[in-house]
């Protein structure tokens, strides 16, 4: 399949769109920004608190005429602009696919996995960004949206690009493995101004290599990270006795620099996205982390750094780490890995996103993800009147990045969309991808199917009609797209997994009828126990707009403490709203129950796959590195496909 990097088919084409979108920008840009000035967010609101009275009255009186003549005087040229931009719709392309020609990461990928050996983990991660105009996004009290599209970028770049960790444990009395998540780092930002680490159980992962102390002495000599650069691999140690004492008092500056860092100025001072990327107190910075990274490895190793680097708060006493283990610990009846995270996972493969209406932030989220990703698809869905029932204004919002070549791609919109929700193409992005060949030159491929569902709560047979094309739509792509046959099986199928924001939670009794939808006996939800009931871990995914600001939660670290305690939860995330009068979320906690709506789902299934090829959820987590950016918590699930008898 050719896969289109251009909207049009033709650069004629392609001109009358600029063209028509010239006469129209001028008009959307002034109707978005007079909005907006009507809706403030919480942030906004905190910090004109102090601002006298007539000082608003004043901008409103002056700005508000002049945004109504500029808009006034510039409807003509729209309207022209919509004649021509209309029509041009039908001949449009559902999606703009981009690819870095100068990197060859991909290629290099492929040549990892041949389908053999102990098998292959990939890493999933979805998000629904709020990257609407900045109108609309004010509703969900989030706000300018071009520079928080930048800053997501970043911040899923940096976490996703992290250097590999070897973590070595000196202890006379523990020499198990200290295990810690694919997505932990050992981070200096803590919260409370102390050093931190976030430990979890682990049992195979690409971005993190644990070795107990018989190997601290020194790294085996054929191991390949050790050949590279610090750039590629970083070794941190933890040494000290049991029941040992913490070191000694910090340096006063750096923990007051990591005060300032999480948020210890005054309440809503500053949000998340007002940081710069090189701000060390920024989660996403590559500086901050890498920096620490450094100093860890240099009093390792005992040679540079400061001298007194040996008692900084990177070096940990082995009995803290083993009460972070304790903990973070597996759940005893769980086959894997799963923990609340402030970073994206390292080696990320795949990347989902929902909500990136606004074409501009599209393109400034784009070239901030291709430093790391190399295969993106972006501006996906249709406008105007093209393939639906009503008039479309906005795509379907869906973006998907990978470092696996994309073989074949496919869109279809939603035709049941009713209310707000059918302005926007909202719809389903089925991709198929390589991730390896055998020694046989068979490919070994992936599906990953990216979703957004109906939004509004009452509507749920709407969502379950969705539901039932999802899954029809899902089995005509894969049936087109097959080059196998049980006579000549040209491909291996290593996973299928579909992603996205579904608008409905496992817990509320408003959802009954999607939490039955046959979609789940196919397809295997981590979080899920059945219809009604969440596994005792897994939290919601979506966020009570009103706190988005608070200090308790606007860095990713802060946000990441909060969201471990039932406490924290109850205060920081959305809960089912109940149809009993007084019966609100504030004030009220309770009436609460469970961990908060989980609307963001990722879901594998064991069907179709290659015989005798098993595939298992390795870890996963819930991410707090976009707080302050969106209303949403990604999530992020890694698997891992083992090959059987006959390959290995």
């Amino acid at each position: 399949m050719v896969l289109h990097t251009t909207p049009f088919p033709n650069s004629c084409l392609s001109a009358l769109h600029a063209l028509s979108w010239a006469l129209i920008f001028p008009c959307y840009w002034l109707l978005d920004r007079f909005l907006a000035s009507f809706i403030p967010t919480t942030y906004e609101k905190r910090q004109r608190a102090d601002d006298p009275c007539y000082l608003q009255l004043l901008c409103t009186a002056l700005f508000t005429p002049v945004y109504l003549a500029l808009l006034v005087a510039s409807l003509p040229f729209a309207f022209l602009g919509f004649l021509l931009w209309s029509p041009l719709q039908s001949a449009r392309r559902p999606y703009i696919y981009s690819r870095l020609e100068d990197k060859a990461g991909g290629a290099a990928l492929l040549a990892e996995w041949k389908g053999t050996g102990t098998g292959k983990s990939f890493c999933f991660t979805t998000a629904n960004l709020c990257l609407l105009p900045n109108s609309l996004a004010r509703l969900n009290n989030v706000f300018n949206t071009q520079a928080r599209a930048k800053e997501i970028g970043q911040r899923i770049r940096n976490g996703a690009s992290r250097p590999q960790i070897k973590i070595y444990i000196d202890s006379p009395t523990n020499t198990s493995i200290s295990a810690a998540s694919f997505s932990s780092l050992v981070s200096p930002q803590g919260g409370d101004g102390t050093a931190r680490a976030v430990p979890g159980s682990i049992r195979r992962t690409a971005s993190v290599e644990y070795k107990s102390d018989e190997a601290a002495n020194g790294p085996a000599s054929g191991d390949p990270a050790d050949s590279g650069s610090l750039e590629d691999a970083c070794i941190v140690r933890i040494g000290g006795e049991e029941g040992g004492q913490l070191p000694d008092t910090d340096d006063p500056a750096s923990g007051s620099h990591a005060r300032k860092a999480t948020g210890g100025g005054p309440k809503g001072q500053t949000p998340n996205h007002s940081q710069r990327d090189g701000d060390s107190g920024s989660l996403g910075s590559p500086s901050a982390s890498r920096e620490s990274l450094v100093k860890s490895r240099a009093a390792a190793d005992g040679s540079g750094g400061d001298p007194g680097a040996t008692n900084s708060k990177l070096l940990y006493k082995t009995s803290v780490v083993k009460k972070a283990a304790a903990r973070k610990r597996r759940h005893p009846d769980e086959a894997f890995d799963h923990e609340i995270s402030a970073f994206f996972p390292a080696n990320l493969d795949f990347l989902c996103l929902q909500e990136v209406f606004d074409k501009r932030a599209a393109a400034k989220l784009k070239d901030q993800l291709h430093g790391y990703f190399e295969y993106i698809l972006y501006d996906v869905g249709v406008y105007s009147c093209r393939g639906c029932c009503s008039f479309k204004f906005l795509n379907s919002g869906l973006f998907f990045a990978s470092r696996y070549p994309i073989l074949d791609v496919a869109y279809h919109c939603y035709p049941n969309g009713r209310g707000f929700d059918a302005l926007a193409s909202k719809g389903a992005l089925f991709l198929k991808v390589q991730v390896g060949s055998t020694p046989q030159d068979q490919r070994i491929v992936g599906y990953i199917s990216c979703t957004h569902l109906h939004a509004l709560p009452e509507d749920s047979a709407i969502r379950c009609e969705q539901l039932d094309l999802l899954q029809d739509w899902l089995a005509d792509f894969r049936k087109s797209t097959s080059s196998s046959s049980t006579a000549n099986p040209e491909e291996l199928v290593a996973f299928d997994v579909i992603c996205g924001d579904l608008n409905f939670d496992n817990c509320s009794s408003d959802d009954k009828l999607e939490q039955q939808h046959s979609l789940f006996t196919h397809y295997k939800d981590p979080c899920r126990l059945g219809p009604g009931e969440e596994k005792s871990w897994a939290i919601g995914t979506l966020l009570d707009t009103d706190g988005l600001y608070d200090e308790d939660v606007c860095t990713p670290d802060n946000l990441q403490k909060v969201l471990e305690s039932e406490e924290g939860r109850r205060e920081y995330l959305a809960f089912p709203t109940s149809k009993s009068p007084g019966a609100g979320q504030k004030g009220r906690k309770d009436l609460l129950k469970g961990n908060g709506r989980r609307i963001d789902y990722m879901l594998f299934s064991e069907e179709g796959l290659c015989l005798d090829w098993k595939v298992e959820v390795e870890e996963f987590s819930f991410i707090t590195q976009l707080s302050g950016l969106t209303d949403h918590l990604p999530v992020a699930m890694r698997l891992m496909v083992s090959a059987g008898e006959e390959e290995a």
